[in-house]
C-alpha cells in the first residue's frame, strides 16, 4: 500500500491531485491518503482528512511506500520505520506555505540519501512509475546519535569561553 501524507496544518491540493492522476492512469489503487483540508478530493483512492494517531501509525507501518509533503515529522517517521519516502515540497509561489523551507529540506535530505525528492506532479508520476526501484535509507533511531549530542555539547562549551 502507498500511504499519501500531507500533514495536518495546510491543504496540499497539488500533491493530492497528482497522486489521484497517477492512480487513474496507472490503475494502481492500493493507496490511502491523509489529505487534511484539501479541497481536491481523490476519485481513485481511499482517504481520510485526519486520523487518530493509532490509525495513522498503523497505515504508516503497513505501507510499502510513503508519498508526502517535505515535513520533518513525516520524514523522520519514515526513516525510523525504514520506509522509502518520496517528497514533494510545498511551494511558496502556489501559496502552499509561508516560505520555501520544504524545498531546502528536500534538497538537503535527498543529497544525504534519506528521501526521493520531486518538484512537480510530472516528476512525482515518473517516480511512482519506477517505485519498485526506490531505495530505502537505513533506519534511524528514535533519539539523536551520540555523535550529534557530543558535537552540540562541545559547541555549547565553546560558547561559554
Amino acid at each position: 500500500m502507498i500511504f499519501l501524507v500531507v500533514g495536518t496544518q495546510e491543504p496540499f491540493d497539488r500533491l493530492v491531485s497528482a497522486m489521484d492522476e497517477w492512480a487513474a492512469t496507472s490503475g494502481y489503487t492500493d493507496i490511502f491518503g491523509q489529505i487534511a483540508d484539501s479541497s481536491y478530493l481523490p476519485k481513485n483512492f481511499s482517504y481520510a482528512r485526519f486520523m487518530d494517531p493509532e490509525t495513522f501509525n498503523e497505515k504508516f507501518k503497513t505501507a510499502s511506500l510513503i508519498v508526502a509533503h517535505a515535513g520533518m515529522g513525516t520524514i523522520l517517521q519514515a526513516l525510523q520505520l525504514a520506509k522509502p519516502i518520496v517528497v514533494l515540497p510545498r511551494l511558496y509561489k502556489y501559496h502552499e506555505t509561508r516560505n520555501d523551507h520544504q524545498v531546502s529540506t528536500a534538497k538537503s535530505l535527498e543529497k544525504l540519501g534519506f528521501v526521493h525528492a520531486v518538484y512537480s506532479g510530472e516528476e512525482l508520476i515518473e517516480t511512482l512509475n519506477k517505485r519498485d526501484t526506490l531505495q530505502t535509507a537505513p533506519p534511524i533511531g528514535p533519539a539523536a546519535s551520540e555523535t550529534l549530542l557530543m558535537f552540540i555539547q562541545d559547541f555549547l562549551n565553546s560558547c561559554k569561553k
